[in-house]
């Protein structure tokens, strides 16, 4: 018996050895790699990818069973893999990775498209193989969160850490909300909305100890609008604004600005003015009279392009 392990000993050392001394051959420069994602498109590429870590996720229970086996037999081995739930976010990361090397290694332009239909852009139904499938499933968790209709799972929870941050993958999933459809995608409105435009107009980057940072509240996103309360050092009291997806709607009629969110869209914006207010009101002998006072208020939202 004693010797039969020693057997299996020795011939695991060899094959681990091998397998070291092998790696080099194996190595592939970054103009292979780049060669390879020009040949059969970067979608095929991070298919393919996700496809090898799942086989390397069964590699790793594989070796499990053989580590167990051999540890029955009295050899000691290492352990191998872990949780399945770490392993998968592995996998994942990996393959973010490898659909953000492809996009770098793309013609450019058109970063921003889709942005304005409801939805996670490019949402086809098997668009980019498996990876796209897990990629979309991700983004779509992450906009339920955003939208407060559901937790969204590890979606979500990536969007809520990235959104104490003003990170970009909160922005991206604000800025799908922002841009969507209503209808399907859903609005953002409550605390968590307010948070979210702070972050969508580059303020939470800036840190906790940024000065002259306004805040926000009665927040609504969506359907290509944003209308909030802006309350600033120049507007203490606050005041109401209102913004407009550049691409969905047409230019506001009197006084705006343009302002970039962080994820590159264009907005405008727009503050409340002076409008006379007239209330009727009954006098004595039976007339109606009008009692007019200046209040402020948001000027009509202008015409969505797709409707003129």
């Amino acid at each position: 018996m004693r010797k039969t392990r020693k057997i299996l000993l020795v011939l695991t050392l060899a094959l681990v050895f091998a397998s070291l001394s092998a790696v080099p051959a194996f190595a592939v420069t970054e103009a292979e790699v780049q060669q390879q994602v020009n040949s059969i498109g970067k979608e095929g590429v991070t298919g393919n990818v996700f496809i090898w870590f799942l086989c390397a996720i069964g590699f790793l229970k594989v070796s499990q069973k053989i580590d167990s086996f051999m540890s029955s037999l009295g050899i000691n081995v290492g352990h191998t893999g872990g949780s399945m739930l770490a392993e998968a976010m592995i996998a994942a990361r990996g393959v973010a990775s490898v659909k953000s090397f492809g996009g770098h290694s793309g013609s450019g332009g058109g970063s921003r498209g889709g942005a304005s239909s409801g939805g996670v852009p490019g949402s086809g139904t098997l668009k980019g193989g498996l990876a796209g499938v897990v990629s979309r499933s991700f983004q779509n968790n992450a906009v339920k969160n955003a939208t407060g209709s559901k937790e969204g799972g590890l979606g979500g929870k990536a969007f809520a850490s990235s959104l104490e941050k003003g990170g970009g993958f909160a922005n991206r999933i604000i800025g799908t909300v922002a841009a969507g459809d209503l209808s399907t995608t859903g609005s953002m409105t409550g605390e968590k909305a307010s948070a979210a435009l702070s972050s969508y107009l580059g303020y939470t980057a800036l840190g906790e100890n940024a000065e002259g940072v306004p805040s926000f509240s009665n927040v609504e996103i969506g359907g290509g609008r944003i209308t909030a309360t802006e309350t600033s050092e120049e507007h203490p009291e606050g005041i109401a604004i209102g913004m407009y997806h550049a691409d969905q709607y047409m230019a506001p009629s009197g006084e705006y600005s343009t302002v970039t969110a962080a994820d590159g869209t264009t907005w405008y914006k727009q503050y409340a003015a002076d409008t006379v207010e007239r209330k009727p009101s009954k006098v004595p002998d039976g007339n109606i009279t009008y009692h007019e006072s200046i209040v402020k208020k948001l000027p009509d939202p202008p015409k969505r392009k797709d409707r003129v």
